[in-house]
């Protein structure tokens, strides 16, 4: 065999792959240090009262219980210790209060009218857009092929393409996945549109991978509809949404409210179900008081493509960790900058047939959370940004919020426990010689705290109440789940929530104490397919959630066996925060719970077709790629070349920066004897190189298979 070299690698005609010819967008980064004065329309009368009753409320709220604990701790001389606790109590109760209030008006949410133009007088182009990192192709394909089926059933195929653009970085997953976009563009061939593009460089992660479509393709496209890897929208959602860009020329993003399905493990039911029942109160109320300062969460949403291109470029943030380096949580941010040029970002939450999937269990949810919690807290650098609307900086503190609210909380417990020891050791009668739950302390108001602790624990479950009280008078809830079983689910999942709420709480604080120290927190790929973990691993994730706890109720056990009582929810879910990780993955409980019709959603009694038309053509994905590999690939010509036929040119290599992958692989397939040897050599960098290049996969190919 005559010997490679690089020249011939590197003598190919450039190839375009399974793209459209480019047509870009020049996508600037935006300077957060100026800005550019844009008149803007008054929000009306109903954000304003919405503002008045989520926040004017929450803040009376805050006020009255930051009162009540001052009188409460205010019997004798206050501790440093006691100013410390209401401090912390007051900044955890305010976005109690917030959800609370903003819930009511979510509940009295008159909702927003749809536009009535038909998409058949547009002439603009949306686009699919699907981006991917090792995802599981058969599922991202079906759901892709179910809305391009769906669109062109409804006519709407020419106005509607996708465009896939992957990130994957495996070469096992990267085979798979040019078979099942293969098979999707037969499948879709003459209905929709079908593109894929594979980038050889993660660079920026997803918000890179967007940008980098939006500047070499994003021309192409009026409207580009981002969707997530398990997301799924039908035709008449997408097609409203894009009829709804057309009827307003200032609309720079329209996302809609992604409701949770597909969920066979009991946190994914517990997840989805409260989705379901509670979900559309809390986002009445974010949609009611934010009005055309809304937020994006990143996929399942409406982008106005050139509007997106010339306001969102995101920088790279200076300084030193965490805040550094690329924006990872972008979507917050893309909506602040689009609001901060004058274009408007709204919520749809009335608009139905868009969905998303749950992480299965406590530990992926774990998983994905420190990533959000990394790119939440990078957001203390955004939010001094010159010209932010103060809604949008309101919509990243609240997502800061969400994760040092834990570490906050836990601080409080804590200074809880110290204080009763200290109490402990004062010589003091505290309890009188009636059994009591209550001890008489010397430097509490014991009624009054009792009162105020009743008072929190009902604005606390005031979102679920409203949301459960909604979904009652519903008929589209009332009908198919029936009113006793949505009552009976909502205590099944206010009872599982409490023993979760203290592991995510230290799981957080964890993140947390991360973060501040520097590390990062990688890129890994979501699990969507829960297929168990051994007791070994659970062990080692919750083995100091579960010493914490025994530790706290030994300390209460000894010195104040009435908080030990009061804290118990808490201290349960830590001392059995190892089968409680296990039980949250358990599929044979979610089994029970939907048999009994607990913790059930309208589309498992009676799933919408393009539901059903997916998971069909998961399966016939699945059975076309599932056992594709490299040597499958070495031993069939049609696969190959569909394979190759997907592949972009490699971008040119720079000067000092040798292609060593490339350079690897021809040396290893001059050494072998084998096409079995020479893959046994390779690494899976390696193998990226020899997927890309089709003269090294010839070279390969012209080795005996073993």
């Amino acid at each position: 065999m005559e010997s490679l070299t690089l020249q011939t690698v590197e003598n190919n005609a450039v190839n375009l792959g399974a793209t459209p010819t480019e047509y870009p967008l020049h996508m600037p980064p935006q300077d957060f240090s100026r800005h550019k004065k844009v008149a803007f329309k008054w929000s009306g009368w109903t954000t304003l009262f919405s503002r008045l009753i989520t926040f004017g409320g929450a803040l009376a709220l805050t006020i009255f219980a930051t009162y009540q604990m001052v009188l409460i701790v205010s019997q004798g001389d206050v501790t440093v210790l006691q100013w410390l606790m209401v401090g912390l109590f007051s900044m955890t109760f305010v976005w109690i209060a917030l959800a609370a209030c903003g819930s009511i008006a979510g509940f009295i949410y008159p909702g927003i009218v749809m536009s009535k133009r038909s998409i058949s007088q547009s002439d603009k182009k949306t686009v699919l857009l699907m981006p991917t990192y090792n995802e599981d192709a058969a599922q991202t394909c079906a759901a892709l092929l179910s809305m391009g089926k769906a669109l062109a059933a409804a006519g709407a195929g020419k106005q509607f393409e996708i465009f896939i653009i992957s990130d994957s970085n495996k070469p096992d997953v990267w085979v798979k996945e040019t078979a099942a976009v293969h098979q999707l563009q037969t499948e879709l061939k003459g209905e929709v549109n079908v593109w894929y593009r594979r980038r050889f460089n993660n660079k920026a992660k997803k918000a890179g991978n967007v940008h980098e479509f939006v500047s070499r393709w994003g021309g192409r496209y009026d409207y580009m509809l981002v969707l997530d890897a398990d997301s799924l929208l039908c035709a008449s959602t997408l097609i409203t949404l894009m009829n709804e860009m057309e009827a307003d020329p200032r609309s720079g993003i329209l996302q809609t409210l992604p409701c949770l399905y597909r969920g066979d493990t009991l946190f994914a039911r517990l997840q989805q179900f409260a989705g379901t029942i509670y979900g559309p109160i809390v986002a009445n109320g974010i949609t009611t008081w934010q009005g055309d300062d809304g937020n994006y969460w990143g996929h399942n949403a409406i982008i106005r493509v050139k509007a997106f291109a010339e306001t969102a470029g995101l920088p790279t943030l200076g300084g030193s960790k965490p805040f550094s380096g690329d924006i990872l949580s972008h979507d917050f941010v893309e909506a602040a900058l689009m609001r901060r040029a004058g274009w408007s970002v709204r919520m749809l939450p009335e608009l139905k047939g868009s969905w998303e999937e749950s992480p299965p269990s406590l530990s992926d949810v774990a998983i994905r959370d420190r990533r959000w919690a990394q790119g939440n807290i990078q957001h203390l650098a955004v939010l001094s940004a010159k010209g932010l609307r103060w809604p949008n900086r309101f919509h990243m503190l609240t997502g800061i919020m969400g994760y040092l609210a834990s570490p906050i909380w836990f601080a409080l417990i804590l200074i809880g426990i110290v204080m009763a020891i200290q109490i402990h050791y004062v010589n003091v009668e505290y309890f009188s010689d009636e059994m009591s739950l209550f001890p008489h302390w010397p430097v509490f108001d014991s009624e009054r705290m009792i009162q105020l602790f009743v008072m929190t624990m009902a604005i606390l479950l005031v979102p679920k109440a409203l949301g459960l009280l909604r979904a009652i008078f519903s008929a589209s809830l009332r009908k198919p789940l029936g009113i006793i079983r949505m009552l009976l689910g909502a205590v099944v999942e206010i009872f599982f929530s409490v023993l979760y709420a203290p592991i995510f709480m230290l799981i957080h604080s964890k993140h947390i104490v991360d973060i501040f120290r520097g590390r990062d927190s990688g890129w890994t790929t979501q699990t969507r397919q829960y297929k168990g973990l051994p007791w070994g691993l659970l062990f080692r994730q919750h083995i100091w959630h579960t010493l914490i706890g025994l530790v706290m109720t030994a300390a209460l056990l000894y010195y104040s066996p009435p908080l030990l009582i009061w804290l118990s929810p808490t201290l349960v879910g830590l001392v059995l925060s190892i089968p409680l990780s296990a039980l949250s993955g358990s599929k044979l409980l979610a089994k029970i719970l939907r048999f009994c019709g607990l913790l059930s959603i309208p589309e498992e009694v009676e799933a919408p077709a393009i539901m059903q038309q997916r998971d069909e053509f998961e399966v016939a994905f699945s059975k076309t790629i599932e056992n594709l590999t490299i040597v499958q690939l070495l031993h069939h010509d049609t696969l190959w070349r569909q394979h190759f036929s997907m592949v972009l040119t490699p971008p040119e290599p720079t000067r000092g920066h040798p292609p060593l992958d490339k350079i690897s692989v021809m040396h290893k397939i001059d050494d072998a004897n084998s096409q079995t040897e020479a893959l046994g050599w390779m690494t899976d960098k390696e193998k990226l190189a020899l997927l890309s290049h089709e003269e090294l996969f010839m070279a390969l190919r012209a080795l005996k298979a073993a």
